[in-house]
């Protein structure tokens, strides 16, 4: 029997509207208006010395200061018209104190100061009048940044440090770094039936993802609190999935669970495995006696998916993340980022303060930035979670299920 499916509409920016406040500081990492004119007029005032050094240097009988046209097309890269307008009428000055030093402002050779003058005012014009296109380009891509930016903010709702027993330390990073949007979800929820988590990866980037993001984390942050099962809170955001999301795209998924002390319960739809690390540095990689497929494509798995549970100590740190993470190549080599190897040592006893869980997180996330050589190919997600409620041990779990590393 075919299902019946309804594509989302587009994203309404204007709808979105971004502080001012943020606007100004997208233009100006965008257009370099974050540092000192004074610094911004450097690569100019350095052209304009190399000029009249190398006209000086040549002596009276070379004249090299129509070169200085160079002058305004450097200052148009990087300074606003009337900072370009000023740092160019000093090289207009210093173009007649060469012209002058070269002899050639007598009666017999002025054609060529008049011709040097003539085509270095032309173009001071001319660059002044790109920089203002410049900076006009930069504060309408400022813009769509900054709404971009402050859509996926309210999408996400970033949580505390601290919610309900949980502690939370988080990197997020998006590969679409003009945008500053990405695929990537998370949410964590104190609910009547615990505290739930859900990490997940929609296929794509841009602001389809986002809108496919924004279907999945509507459709958990109301299940989370009406369903009394990990699993039927999945299977509400399936539907919702099917309903509003178009055909062929999916999201991998990961729920957690935090209802009895010293236990942990997670249901896995096709996402990166959880690794757990222990008080003394042992690695887990969590792999699903039951996996299941991504959310929209329940369809084409009959049955339905099954949660496990496992022990999970005080002393330990639940470390999630998506794929953006185990597949992020080695800058050189192309190998990709071995997580269960390395992060043991960088997560060990994290789980003691707050302050060493977000310690924790940003050494796993420079490794991760060393390992890739500074730049990252896809969305990436690094979610740290340890808890603070019961004793080690506590609550009845069966035996611990992992992959030991």
């Amino acid at each position: 029997m075919p299902r019946t499916r309804r594509a989302q509409s587009p994203v309404d920016l204007k709808a979105a509207g971004a502080p001012a406040r943020r606007r100004r500081s997208a233009l100006q990492a965008v257009d370099l208006q974050d540092i000192s004119w004074m610094r911004r007029a450097t690569p100019a005032l350095v052209a304009m010395f190399l000029v009249a050094l190398a006209d000086l240097l040549s002596g009276k009988d070379r004249y090299l200061a129509p070169l200085m046209t160079v002058v305004p097309s450097v200052a148009a890269l990087t300074l606003r018209p009337r900072e370009l307008l000023l740092i160019c009428s000093l090289g207009l000055v210093t173009v007649f104190g060469l012209s002058h030093y070269d002899e050639v402002d007598n009666v017999n050779d002025n054609r060529f100061l008049f011709g040097a003058m003539v085509s270095y005012v032309v173009l001071t014009a001319f660059s002044a009048w790109v920089a203002k296109i410049r900076m006009r380009r930069a504060a309408a891509f400022a813009a769509v940044s900054s709404v971009a930016e402050a859509a996926q903010r309210a999408l996400l709702r970033l949580p505390g440090p601290a919610v309900g027993p949980l502690r939370l330390a988080v990197r997020y990073a998006s590969a679409a770094d003009e945008a500053r949007i990405g695929g990537d979800l998370y949410s964590v929820l104190e609910t009547p039936h615990g505290t739930r988590v859900l990490v997940g990866d929609v296929r794509g980037k841009g602001l389809g993802a986002v809108q496919t993001a924004a279907v999945v984390l509507g459709a958990f942050r109301e299940a989370a609190y009406d369903e009394g099962r990990l699993p039927g809170v999945a299977a509400r955001i399936e539907a919702s999935v099917e309903r509003h999301v178009p055909d062929g795209d999916f999201t991998t998924a990961l729920f957690v669970e935090f209802r009895t002390p010293g236990a942990v319960e997670l249901l896995h739809y096709g996402h990166v495995p959880p690794v757990q690390v222990t008080g003394d540095g042992a690695v887990l990689v969590l792999e699903s006696p039951d996996p299941w497929v991504p959310l929209g494509l329940g369809w084409l798995a009959p049955g339905e998916p099954r949660s496990w549970h496992l022990p999970f100590d005080r002393s330990d740190v639940l470390v999630l993340c998506t794929d953006g993470v185990v597949e992020a190549r080695h800058h050189s080599t192309g190998v990709f980022y071995p997580l269960a190897e390395r992060v043991g040592p960088l997560v060990r006893g994290a789980a003691r303060s707050p302050a060493e869980l977000e310690a924790a997180v940003a050494r796993l996330y420079a490794d991760l930035l060393r390992h890739t050589g500074g730049e990252l190919g896809d969305d990436a997600l690094l979610l740290l979670i340890s808890r603070t409620d019961g004793r080690a041990g506590e609550g009845a779990a069966p035996e611990r299920a992992g992959l030991p590393v």
